[in-house]
């Protein structure tokens, strides 16, 4: 909001490990700079380069294992920007942004609700939870200058904040990973004085021109500036999200400067963050960036979370009614969501709580509630996930050495994952037995792929699929021939 979520980031594959693995920040910024028409750099036909897709290092993988999406399903998620306690950040923004785009922003701000109610917030969760959505929700931190969540927000008592924070941190979150959105979503602040600049143009806005050609350090102080605020409210992150433009022209040091905003504010084990979405025939798979030391105490990675839908609901200023057909059509045979499901990618919802809200007509919600309907009714192979435990997944599922010796296969994993599945090739009747960091574990065997779960392989022609919850660590699995 407003959307800048430009396709900007292309396809990895060609950079080797060796290139690339292990970089190092001061390293980085020195090739990115030697390297900044980057854009230009053909790796295909139509395929191009942006330095951002680092991917860092990549182990060996036996061809006759493959990693498949948990639980052999397709993930799905929701994300939800623009949100925070209590204020409706349409109401407050338009005004701001209007200060320098007059031409742009028109729409009557006033008309709009101040407050999207808490009990909203939670009708929307109970809703979400009973038929098991989860997703990502942004609590911007400082929104349009209005007030902090974890101190005051001007036109609400103390008490009316406190129990929107608690609402967000006992009810949302177990189902919903929290984000800032940067900082104030408006006006870029100065991180020393807690102000925003006096300034007023585009440039000073965080949607806009403010976070090009700043440095990782910049950018990361701006990032952990959000995330301290949001950790003493006592709210948990894992990952941020961009507002608006936010990064969409410093690729390389938002996906680095989320890797050590995270890290140092939260310890973060994997980083991930919301940059770009694709409504075209772009992969949407989470990429991988920057893996380093994974074969140390200290592995490092972060994921780029790709959204694969417009804002299709109510739009972000709670004004522009949205389709549920653009999604998924009546017949269920059309729209996006079809076609990403049926490529096996994860099909990333996004929105923004204004237009799910819409104005208290709620408009948003019920689309939302028939796209829900109308996917479940298509495919029954489906998995509602957090952005991070996508992220862990595909952590995993990149970086972990796979090696095989005859009907024996170590995995060397740097990250732990639930519901790792793979797809083992072999011959004859095949029973796996294993240890997984160190632990003896035996797999139940089920009779369909839609069955496995943690601790459960089924047996199919050429061989078998195997699900369990991966440790750190080193993992074994022994097939077993036996007799039928």
């Amino acid at each position: 909001m407003p959307w800048e979520r430009q396709p900007l980031l292309m396809n990895s594959g060609n950079l080797s490990s060796s290139t690339v693995g292990g970089i190092g920040r001061r390293q980085f910024l020195k090739w990115a700079a030697a390297t900044s028409a980057a854009v230009t750099t053909n790796i295909g036909p139509s395929v191009k380069l942006l330095p951002a897709q680092v991917p860092g290092d990549r182990p060996p993988q036996d061809a006759s294992v493959k990693v498949l999406n948990p639980r052999a399903r397709v993930p799905l998620s929701f994300i939800i920007d623009d949100s925070t306690c209590l204020v409706n950040l349409a109401h407050f923004c338009i005004p701001q942004f209007a200060e320098v785009f007059p031409d742009r922003f028109r729409q009557d701000w006033r008309k709009l609700p101040r407050e999207i109610p808490d009990s909203f917030v939670r009708k929307f969760g109970e809703w979400c939870r009973e038929h098991g959505v989860k997703g990502k929700y942004s609590v911007v931190p400082y929104p349009a200058c209005v007030g902090w969540v974890d101190r005051e927000m001007p036109g609400w008592t103390r008490k009316e904040l406190e129990e929107s924070v608690k609402l967000v941190r006992d009810f949302l979150a177990p189902d919903w990973d929290i984000h800032p959105e940067m900082v104030t979503h408006t006006w870029v602040i100065n991180t020393r004085t807690g102000r925003p600049y006096s300034k007023r143009s585009a440039d000073f806005m965080e949607n806009w021109g403010w976070s090009v050609d700043r440095s990782v350090d910049e950018l990361a102080d701006y990032a952990a500036y959000g995330l301290r605020i949001l950790k003493n409210a006592g709210l948990y992150c894992e990952g941020l999200t961009t507002p608006g433009g936010y990064g969409s022209r410093a690729l390389p040091q938002l996906s680095q400067s989320t890797l050590e905003a995270c890290r140092d504010v939260y310890q973060t084990e994997i980083p991930h963050y919301f940059r770009h979405l694709y409504t075209d025939e772009r992969s949407v798979v989470p990429r991988v960036e920057y893996a380093s030391g994974l074969e140390t105490n200290d592995p490092r990675c972060v994921v780029s979370i790709i959204g694969c839908t417009g804002d299709w609901f109510g739009g972000w200023d709670g004004v522009t009614p949205g389709s549920v057909d653009r999604f998924i059509t009546e017949d269920l045979q059309g729209g996006r969501l079809p076609e990403v499901i049926d490529r096996g990618e994860p099909a990333i919802l996004v929105c923004h709580w204004p237009g799910i809200y819409y104005n208290g007509e709620e408009l948003g919600f019920n689309i939302f509630k028939e796209v829900v309907r109308r996917v479940h009714a298509r495919n029954n192979n489906l998995l509602w996930m957090k952005l991070a435990e996508i992220a862990r997944y595909w952590a995993a599922k990149e970086l972990t050495r796979i090696d095989r010796s005859e009907n024996r296969i170590t995995f060397n994993a740097p990250f732990a994952s639930p519901l790792f599945t793979v797809d083992v090739a072999a011959s004859g009747r095949i029973v796996p037995k294993g240890t997984s960091g160190g632990v003896p574990f035996a797999l139940k065997e089920v009779r369909r792929p839609l069955e496995l779960v943690a601790g459960t392989f089924y047996r199919h022609d050429s061989g078998v699929t195997l699900c369990w919850d991966l440790r750190k660590g080193r993992s074994v699995v022994e097939l077993y021939s036996v007799l039928r």
